[in-house]
Formats: C-alpha cells, structure tokens, sequence
C-alpha cells in the first residue's frame, strides 16, 4: 500500500506519517512535505520525482501534475485492462492521498496584499490530486481533513476504511475544493464591477446548531462563509446568555442593520424583525429612553440593539425590562456586570460589517434563489423636492430624515411617525397602506399632533393623508410616483401639511 502526502498545513501529519509507516504503507511526499518528514522525522519517504522521473519545476509549481502519479490514483483495480496497462507502463498504484490546500483565502485576507501574492497562492497540484483521488474512491482512500487523520490510520492498519467511509471522505475533499474554487472566483471577480455575477456560487459552513428553527419542529443552524471570517450578527461574540435561537439571530440581525444605519448614537428596540422604538440622542441613556417610549408594551420580550459601546447608564435605564437578546458593538466593564445579572437575556458584541455595500441579498424561492444588492443608498434630505405650497420647516426636515432612515428598516407597507428623533408609531406590512397609517397613529395617540410621517413607498390615494391630518401630522415623506400623486399633494395642501419628495422607494417584504 503507498500514500502520497503532500500537505501545506502540516498540523498532525508526521505523527500520521510514522503510525502509516508502522502499518506498512510505503510513504511517498514533495517539496517541504518531505523535508518534514525524512529530514525532520527520520521517516523513509520517497520523492515524487523518483516515481516521476521527472524533478520539480518552476520553483515547485510542477511536482505531481505527471501520469505516473494520476494514473496510480485513477487507475481502477477491479478492470483488468486498468491494472496490465499500470504493469506495461511500469507505474504503481497510489492508494492514500493526504493532501491540504494552499492558504489562498488567508493570503487574500491580509491588508494590501497583492494579486502576485494571491495568485502564488491559488494551488494547482493539490485540487488535481484530491480530485482524482476522490473520484476513484472505491480504491482511494483521499484525506483532507487533519481531524480525521486518527481513525482513518487505525482503519488502514486493519482492513481499510468501508466503502461508504472512503465515499464520505471524498465527499469531504470535492467540498473542500469547491470552497476553495469559489474563493478564487470570488477574488478575481472583484478586480472589476460586473454587476450581479451570471452565476454565482455561495459555500457555508456550519458555525453552530440552534435549538430548533422558527418553530420546535423545523432544525435550525448557523451558517458562515466557507471563504473566510464573519463580521455582522454571524461573528458576533456571545458574552453572557442562553443558546442563541433562529428567531434570536433574525431579531438580533434586524436591530444591528437597523441602529448602524444612523452616524449618530442611536437605540433600537426590534420586535418580531421591525423597529417598534427607535430613537437618537447624544446622551445613550436617554436615547434608550426615547426609543423606549416608542412603544413601552411590544418592548417587552423584544431585542435591543445599540450602535456604540454599551455604557453602565444605558444599562441601568433597561432595569425592569425583560429582553431577549442586547447587541452592541462593545460593552463597557460595569454595563456587562449590570446584563451579566439578567438571566435569560442574550448579550452580543458584533463586529462591524466590513463590505456592506458588496453583500447580496438572499431570497430563497421554490426552485430558485432571488438575488439582489442590498438597500444602501446614499440619500441627502436637503436634495428632496417639496412638492406642496408650503416646505417643511427645519425642525420638521430634521425629522423627516429621521423617520426616513428608520421607515427602511419596517416591513412594508410601512409607516413611521417621528418627532425629536424618536420613533413615536409605526405600521407595518399590512395589504393596503391606510392601515398602516391608522395603525401608527393609534400606537402613537396624541403624541402624533406635531408629528412627521414617512411612507416607504407612494400614497395610491389621498385617504392617507386626510387621516394623517386628523392625527395631527404636519409634514410629511414619500417617494412620489403615483399616478393620484397631484389628489395627494391637493390633500396635503388643503390640511397645510409640508410634503417633500424623495425619489426613492424603500419596500423591505
């Protein structure tokens, strides 16, 4: 029996290398492999050339790209006309391969580096090797993995792995070299913007399994690029609480996107995946409280969400508020022990989303996968076109960006009333948007009087504002577009109502 080593990661393999020794198997490796080996270990290993007959070359780019190496992986035992051509051509069957991968994604995940250091890192030899071994698993028995090096050695020094262990093996090798084909991919393409790709390939892993998905009887687990480290929810620490649930990562995922859309120091308080508070204050305490005030009966149970380090004050103010899960980016000493107290509630430090601009939008579909970029936009409330006899003041202006930013976060179709920087209501995803406005109005009751509303998307009838008037609404933003547009504005008009135009849409289903 003969296994070819040839491993980048030489975590465990001369450990590995003696015990196949001892089981008999003739070793077989290159480059720094063997340097490991013989001259570290001591161990009897050969060189590929000396099966090859052929040296390395271009400072080692060619060491195993050579018939006598793919013939003795892809030759199959149990055809005869496989096992006399291997005997005629003089060449030996390879019966381990024990290869691991350039290190492309951490080469390409360092700061400036170049495409001449990425592209010596794109290994050819080791993909071509697992892949041949893999597809001739029957007889191959291809390793990858340094965390199975243990019970594979302890097969081969009996009977070998099963045929259904060599064919989870090679299952194991394709997927690596997928992952590390996409990471490629994914480099190159960046060198230029080409919208969205023609194909597209996504690779995950398993970072950890939750207690179940929405409901008890769906699994649930989570998931991160294969192609490198996670920043965002998915890279979050978890420094205090109980297992983290689907529904906790959804919520949690919804207030981090929410709060670090703002420059400023805002707290968001999420329920079911929409804002029901939300506020801004240089003070973090009293933006919690702000956003708080928002709606002090959905807070309960819900996420809150901040996007500076956490203080001790803000903590305090949450005294007597049950909440599932707090995200921050950091927290501050005393603020930790303050949450460290609270059972039953999550606490996550989250890393900041690094290339938010270039993430896609996933949608998964019956046979399909719908694909977009993500609502980012640069927007400056100053460039809105007042389409009313009267512009909103500075005050109502101010506001309006506010509830602008915060009604993108809400699922359609959505509402927000806003004053001070503080969400004071909100509706959402109803079928038909007066509702949402009706919806608003009764949360925030008479604190709309004075209040800014904004719409996700164009009024379709003026209903809409003649309520918001009733209210008490006195300016107001939305996209524009609709074909009853000039009915809307006439109805603002007639209630004195300030109305500016954005040109955007922001429906979030």
């Amino acid at each position: 029996m003969k296994a070819l080593i040839s491993v980048y990661d030489k975590t465990g393999v001369a450990e590995f290398a003696r015990l196949l020794h001892q089981a008999g198997v003739d070793l077989i490796s290159t480059g720094g492999t063997h340097r490991t080996l013989a001259q570290d270990e001591g161990l009897p290993v050969r060189q590929v050339s000396d099966l090859t007959g052929f040296p390395e070359i271009l400072d080692g780019r060619v060491k195993t790209l050579h018939p006598r190496i793919h013939g003795g992986l892809l030759a199959r035992r149990d055809i005869p006309e496989h096992v006399e051509e291997l005997g005629r051509q003089e060449i030996e069957a390879i019966d381990v391969v024990v290869v691991n991968l350039y290190p492309f994604v951490d080469t390409i995940s360092k700061p400036n580096v170049s495409l001449d250091d990425a592209l010596e890192n794109i290994d050819i030899g080791g993909p071509t090797l697992l892949r041949a071994g893999a597809k001739n698993f029957p007889f191959v028995t291809v390793v990858v993995d340094p965390s199975d090096y243990g019970w594979v050695v302890e097969r081969l020094a009996d009977s070998g792995p099963s045929m259904e262990e060599r064919r989870h093996l090679a299952y194991k090798a394709f997927h690596h070299v997928s992952q590390y084909d996409t990471a490629v991919a994914q480099y190159l393409r960046q060198e230029k913007d080409e919208g969205l790709p023609q194909e597209l390939s996504l690779t995950y892993q398993k970072l950890s399994e939750l207690r179940y998905g929405e409901n008890p009887h769906q699994s649930g687990a989570l998931y991160v690029p294969s192609t490198g480290g996670s920043d965002g929810i998915a890279g979050a620490r978890q420094l205090h609480g109980r297992e983290l649930s689907f529904n906790n990562l959804l919520d949690a995922e919804a207030a981090w996107r929410t709060v670090t859309d703002f420059e400023e120091t805002a707290v968001v308080v999420i329920k079911h995946t929409n804002p029901c508070g939300l506020a801004s204050h240089s003070d973090q305490a009293e933006a919690y409280r702000m956003a708080y005030s928002g709606d002090t009966v959905s807070a309960f149970g819900g996420i809150v969400g901040f996007n500076r380090t956490l203080t001790a004050a803000a903590a305090r103010e949450m005294s007597g508020v049950f909440y599932e899960v707090v995200v921050a980016p950091d927290y501050e000493p005393e603020a930790l022990e303050i949450l460290q107290k609270r059972r039953n509630t999550r606490v996550l430090a989250v890393p900041s989303l690094q290339d938010e601009g270039g993430a896609y939008d996933l949608r998964p579909l019956s046979g399909g996968l719908l694909v977009q970029t993500r609502d980012v936009i640069d927007e400056e409330p100053t460039s809105w076109q007042t389409v009313t006899e009267r512009a909103p003041t500075r005050e109502e202006l101010e506001d309006l960006a506010f509830a602008w930013k915060a009604v993108k976060h809400i699922k359609s179709n959505a509402i927000v009333l806003a004053k001070d920087n503080t969400l004071l209501g909100m509706g959402a995803g109803q079928p038909n948007r007066v509702v949402s406005v009706h919806l608003a109005l009764r949360i925030a009751g008479e604190r709309a009087r004075g209040s800014v509303l904004a719409s996700d998307a164009f009024f379709p009838f003026p209903d809409n504002i003649e309520l918001a008037a009733e209210g008490g609404v006195t300016a107001i933003a939305q996209p524009g577009g609709s074909i009853r547009d000039e009915e809307v504005i006439a109805e603002a008009n007639r209630h004195n109502i300030a109305m500016v135009v954005t040109g955007v849409r922001h429906f979030k289903h």
